[in-house]
């Protein structure tokens, strides 16, 4: 057996590795030369050209249609890191059989010629010494340089192969990198490394979507990043999942780890979580271990869990409710599934029946659909149940609210920027929106507080279907519907300048508006729905004084209020049959108490104010009073008729009334309204500059 030591001339191509490594590596590949050996491999054996059959490899294909899902677009990222280097990108299943490869061209060709091609098996017992098969055999990233290869005819390769596991430690299959030895990189395998991880944290996020996942690091910073911790926790609090940068951060293994719950692992709760995150505008929670080490933690749920961070309710997003959700009537089986899609928004009102029915007929018909609404009826929802009936259900749903981005990066955020476009822009750019929902929807949230420059852009992309980027001069072919949304009064804003008339024909080839929660007759249906979605092992039931409080309040801040007000009340109602007033927050029961006040008051109101000569004047229908704000200006001295306000205008009346009641606090007021702190900030900042 030849010495494994690098030869002459090769100094500067591995011996880069620190001694110890250098070491490590040396006997890694002298102990595959040893097993190639056993196996009766010979080093001069020429490759073997004859892959598996088509439907063999159809099949193998179809076995790991998962793995290759969540490693294609990492694979097209990593390859435009090595473009242009004589290099291929290789995905092999856990028996080393390669799926799927990408590369350039002439270098495609250059491997075909040792069979490095789809359908070929490179395990060892096959190949002998290589990347991908001692990486599947040591169960760990591998470096196999030009001559370390056991058959000759691999030495002009130098590859890089990382194995990809899923959250229980199973091995998935490999990631390689194979190169030209004489352009090899000494990053190649921090590349190949961070891009299997980068595949495990996409497999754990989707395999778990329906739990709560918190993402950790020592450093706030680093959350969002391929350094962070994922766990992901059940409903029960155990510990269900892990990614590997967690094991390596808390100093576990997967095994050791799933026998830990948040209690025993950070001293919290899920109820903890839940209500640490449902706050506006949340920092990251700090989580400590038994050891003292503190951890910086954000929390996530995707499909139907998101309800509970204020996102999708239960079976929204298309997928039944799992068995034990569901509630069943005394003496009957399982009851049916909960209604999904557009099905979910009929609760009985016959206002969002209609608006129902009219977007039922546009469905795969390639009309724009404009939502109108107050902020909180739900125009997402609408989207979202659209995009599901759509036959773009299985493509991206991107949701892209205009008014919470800064204007200053909207344009980047939409549309997308190649490396270098301007200051502070990621290396090798970023995806715009608009390209990551191609092949399925767009939803523009608050589309009336884009900035005007960027509606010409935006027209544009729709007139022509093709984004872009900025600092960029190629044309990106897009296909997406779109869908936007916006709590103002349009035509109006065309009338202003500040809205572009061509734009809004363009979007509105079906309006629909969407009526306020104090408009429609259906509250106790929806009360009863959100319920549900936030406890589906069994939801309390509503006290019928309760319920009555609902019905007298106005709801300023519509569904997005109410759910806010079940979540605290569930939360508060754990293990009880029924919310009551005592678990109800207390500044919602002191506004409901107030409205209620002045609704007593107002007969006399109203008699003073028929007394004096100002009532002369016709009579302008309002809205009961929302809030004490609202209750003291209806009950204050009549003034001298003043002009119907807009919808808008009186929204903004309302808000500043809200937080004049609050005592300037915004904290307090959002919370009143059952809007984000953003909210109030944009719409009183707009209203100041008109």
């Amino acid at each position: 057996m030849p010495s494994m030591r690098p030869p002459a001339g090769r100094a500067a191509d591995i011996t880069t590795l620190p001694g110890s490594r250098q070491a490590v590596h040396v006997d890694l590949i002298q102990q595959s030369h040893e097993r190639c050996a056993a196996l009766g491999l010979t080093r001069i054996e020429r490759p073997d050209f004859e892959p598996m059959l088509r439907a063999d490899l159809s099949v193998s294909k179809e076995r790991n249609q998962r793995l290759f899902t969540h490693a294609a677009p990492v694979m097209e990222m990593l390859y435009e890191q090595i473009v242009d280097t004589e290099s291929m990108i290789v995905l092999t299943d856990a028996q080393g059989t390669v799926l799927h490869s990408i590369g350039d061209s002439d270098f495609l060709a250059r491997a075909n010629k040792v069979a490095l091609s789809p359908g070929v098996n490179w395990a060892e017992q096959s190949k002998g010494t290589n990347a991908i098969g001692t990486a599947l055999f040591e169960e760990r990233p591998t470096l196999v340089h030009a001559d370390e290869h056991f058959m000759h005819a691999n030495n002009f390769l130098t590859c890089s192969a990382a194995p990809i596991f899923d959250p229980r430690g199973n091995m998935l299959g490999v990631l390689d990198v194979s190169g030209d030895h004489r352009s090899y990189h000494q990053h190649t395998m921090g590349l190949v490394r961070m891009s299997a991880r980068m595949i495990e944290n996409h497999w754990l996020s989707d395999h778990h979507r329906d739990r709560l996942r918190l993402h950790f690091h020592t450093r706030p910073e680093f959350i969002g990043t391929l350094l962070e911790g994922i766990v992901v926790v059940g409903p029960d609090g155990r510990i269900v999942g892990a990614n590997r940068s967690a094991l390596d951060q808390l100093g576990m293994s997967g095994v050791a780890l799933r026998n830990h719950s948040l209690t025993t692992l950070f001293g919290t709760t899920v109820a903890a979580v839940h209500d640490h995150f449902r706050m506006p505008l949340p920092v990251p929670m700090r989580l400590t271990l038994a050891s003292g080490a503190s951890f910086h933690a954000t929390a996530r749920m995707d499909g139907p869990g998101r309800r509970i961070f204020g996102g999708l309710p239960e079976g929204f997003d298309g997928n039944p409710a799992p068995a034990a959700a569901r509630p069943s009537a005394p003496g009957q089986g399982a009851a049916e599934p909960p209604p999904t899609g557009l099905q979910y928004l009929q609760t009985g009102d016959a206002q969002v029946e209609a608006v129902v029915q009219k977007v039922r007929r546009v469905i795969n018909r390639d009309i724009p659909l404009l939502v109108l609404g107050e902020t909180g009826t739900g125009k997402e929802l609408l989207a979202r149940a659209v995009h599901q009936e759509s036959n773009r259900a299985k493509q991206p749903f991107v949701a892209v609210n205009c008014a919470s981005i800064p204007e200053s990066l909207i344009e980047a955020e939409l549309f997308g920027y190649e490396e270098g476009a301007f200051t502070g822009a990621k290396r090798k750019g970023a995806v715009g929106r608009i390209v990551q929902a191609n092949g399925g929807t767009l939803f523009l949230d608050e589309i009336g507080d884009m900035p005007l420059p960027l509606q010409a852009r935006l027209l544009r992309v729709l007139q022509e279907r093709c984004v872009n980027p900025l600092g960029s001069h190629k044309s990106i072919a897009v296909d997406i519907a779109v869908i936007g949304a916006t709590h103002r009064n349009l035509r109006e804003m065309i009338e202003r300048q500040q809205f572009r008339e061509d734009l809004y024909y363009r979007l509105n080839g079906l309006v629909v508006r969407l009526p306020a929660l104090r408009e429609r007759s259906d509250l106790e249906i929806v009360a009863r729905r959100i319920l549900q979605s936030e406890c589906p092992q069994g939801a309390p039931e509503i006290a019928p004084s309760v319920m009555e409080l609902f019905q007298r309040y106005a709801w300023p801040g519509n569904i997005r209020q109410l759910a806010n007000v079940l979540r605290t009340a569930a939360v508060m109602a754990t293990g009880e049959a029924r919310i009551t007033e005592a678990h109800l927050s207390d500044d919602f029961l002191e506004d409901v108490r107030r409205v209620a006040a002045a609704a007593q008051t107002m007969p006399r109101v109203m008699a003073a104010a028929m007394a004096t000569p100002a009532m002369a004047a016709p009579a302008i229908d309002r809205p009961a009073p929302a809030s004490a704000a609202d209750a003291q200006a209806l009950a204050a001295p009549a003034a001298p008729a003043a002009p119907t306000q807009t919808l808008e205008e009186a929204e903004v009346a309302m808000i500043r009334r809200a937080v004049e009641a609050a005592g300037g606090n915004i904290s307090e007021a959002s919370k009143r309204l059952g809007i984000s702190r953003n909210t109030i900030y944009r719409k009183l900042r707009w209203n100041q500059g008109r």
